[in-house]
């Protein structure tokens, strides 16, 4: 049924409903919404609203205190039984908050509250929060402009409202692998597509999402599956990020032998080293990569395909072959001086950073470090070149570095505060937003770390080629892109400058070996929903294929390679059968003929 639910969202809202509701303006949408609600319902907030002191629903027990379910003030100040009917009328949205700034820069914990701390949710709150949820007819939240994944949202929103967590992991984890990934670094577009958010605000659905994992882990609901029967063909996948851990989980429970090939140390891919570990700690990727590995699947590190592993070799030895590469070639900055000691790229210094952390976890003295593998920012004045997720990583790690400063520029304008003309409901809102990485700024420094509308122009270094400055210069937006203003260049000191301005495409070596046919971003060719490349029996998937994108997408494309890749086998399995059958049958008649 969750899947007819699924399928008949999707048949109801078609691409030419979306682009309808996308030429609507947000301000008409959220008229139209307002007036129909107004006729069932006026929500009268109180002056101190439902939330209180301790950033939770305030709740009333009564005389009697013990383990009974409080009543919850609603936004009319009244104290009732938490009720899902009208619930996001009652409630308030209330995420959950990351731990305080000061308290978290002091660490590498991640930003999220664990059990104990007073800002972490209680079981009442996670109900309230669910209870918002309007269990739409049709749930933007889980189609094309929502989760891509399509998560059934509404299904596990009211489980945990019923507080089933059992059936809410078993709801997550039949379309999302590793929701204690996404729960954590997923920008939430489900969010952003969510209908309470036409007239109110969204629903919490990441807070929810991680909180259903987090609690099937610490009961016990997450055990191996190990396949009942094998097919006894096998799959190389290559890469272990999610895409690749996605399709080699999804191809071993089709019962078909996998084994993954990362070229790192460890096995994650961006999981590991290129999403640090505030947002996303290391046992977290652990804890999963060692249930697949229960579950059948083989896991090789430092096997850099098309180095120190022959692909072809590969290719021959496995029945399929899976590309997860990932898109690691970053967007360099071809400039005067961008060769000077001091400019570096973004997952060149996230990487190292977190390979240090590693080997602190692991009891290796730091007296032991190899100095000349690690990136400090430590006392610097600390420019991040480029916005984004990557961006704003960078900027955590260089606060708890203890830098001396750090400035994040951004070459598009400053977003504005609600959605515009041109970006209605239920499209990703891009507004502006205060991430874990400038709030933290803000808590030290006393104001926001980014320049917007700021195009870098030259390096400057001494004469021992070390970063000393670098000039910038303002810009703004044409029609023909961002043109810069005459006479408005700065300089701005800094000798640690880092490059987070995307990636543009795999890397090469494994494509050409192959002869790929790639798109015109150099990205492997395959067709999306099929997967296939231009060579027999390769499939590719991921950053790779699609560029770079967010983790919820890498596992869409690895579930939907996984199902490609298994419809190939079981061709390949029948025909070899066939054929096996034939020569039988041949050699059979031979045996009898007459020897002349």
């Amino acid at each position: 049924s969750s899947h007819l639910s699924s399928l008949k969202a999707k048949s109801v809202l078609s691409k030419h409903s979306i682009s309808m509701l996308a030429r609507l303006s947000s301000n008409s949408a959220r008229s139209r919404v307002q007036h129909s609600l107004r006729s069932f319902a006026t929500v009268e907030k109180t002056p101190g609203g439902a939330i209180g002191t301790d950033g939770r629903h305030e709740i009333w027990r009564g005389d009697v205190d013990h383990d009974n379910e409080p009543k919850v003030k609603r936004r009319d100040g009244s104290f009732q039984p938490v009720a899902k009917l009208r619930g996001f009328i009652n409630y308030e949205r209330n995420p959950e908050p990351y731990r305080k700034p000061l308290d978290r820069l002091l660490d590498w914990e991640e930003l999220n509250p664990v059990e104990g701390d007073p800002l972490k949710h209680s079981s009442v709150e996670q109900k309230v929060q669910a209870a918002r949820c309007m269990d739409c007819g049709t749930p933007f939240c889980q189609t094309e402009t929502g989760c891509p994944v399509d998560n059934l949202i509404p299904e596990w929103n009211n489980l945990v409202y019923e507080e089933q967590w059992k059936e809410a992991i078993d709801r997550l984890h039949k379309t999302n692998n590793f929701p204690e990934f996404t729960g954590r670094v997923c920008p939430a577009p489900c969010e952003g597509a969510c209908v309470a958010g036409l007239v109110d605000s969204p629903v919490t659905i990441k807070n929810i999402e991680y909180a259903i994992v987090d609690k099937a882990w610490e009961e016990g609901y997450i055990v191996p599956r190990i396949p009942k029967e094998r097919t006894g063909m096998t799959v190389a996948v290559v890469g272990s990020g999610p895409s690749g851990l996605a399709a080699a989980d999804q191809l071993n429970q089709m019962g078909h032998k996998v084994t993954v090939y990362e070229r790192a140390d460890r096995i994650g891919g961006l999981l590991m080293y290129g999403i640090p570990n505030m947002k996303l700690e290391k046992d977290t990727v652990d804890r999963r990569v060692n249930l697949l590995h229960e579950e059948g699947i083989e896991f090789v590190a430092n096997a850099d395909i098309g180095q120190n592993v022959d692909i072809n070799e590969l290719k021959a030895n496995y029945d399929a072959l899976a590309l997860c590469l990932g898109a690691t070639k970053p967007r360099d900055l071809p400039i005067p001086g961008r060769e000077l000691k001091g400019v570096h790229f973004a997952m060149e210094f996230l990487t190292k950073n977190q390979k240090r952390l590693l080997l602190t976890k692991e009891g290796k003295l730091e007296s032991h470090w190899d100095k000349n593998n690690f990136i400090t920012a430590g006392g610097k004045d600390v420019i991040v070149i480029g916005g984004g997720d990557t961006g704003t990583d960078c900027i955590g790690t260089s606060m708890r570095h203890r830098c001396k400063s750090v400035v994040n520029f951004e070459l598009m304008p400053q977003p504005p505060m609600d959605r515009a003309p041109d970006n209605p409901w239920p499209q990703w809102p891009r507004v502006y937003g205060v991430d874990y990485g400038h709030a933290e700024v803000q808590a030290v420094y006393g104001k926001d770390p980014r320049e917007y509308s700021v195009l870098t122009k030259e390096f400057i270094g001494d004469e021992d080629g070390n970063l000393t400055a670098l000039v910038t210069q303002d810009v703004e937006i044409t029609d023909k892109g961002p043109k810069a203003i005459e006479g408005s260049e700065r300089e701005w000191k800094t000798d640690l400058c880092v490059l987070s301005m995307g990636f543009v495409s795999p890397e090469s070596y494994v494509v050409d070996e192959l002869g790929l046919d790639v798109d015109q971003r150099n990205n492997i060719h395959a067709v999306y929903g099929d997967y296939r490349t231009s060579a027999e029996g390769v499939f590719a998937g991921g950053d790779c294929r699609r560029g770079q994108s967010l983790v919820v997408w890498a596992i869409n494309e690895g579930r939907g390679l996984a199902d490609s890749c298994n419809n190939y086998l079981l061709q390949k399995r029948e025909d070899e059968s066939i054929a096996s059958r034939s020569t039988g049958a041949f050699a059979n008649l031979s045996s009898m003929s007459p020897k002349i």
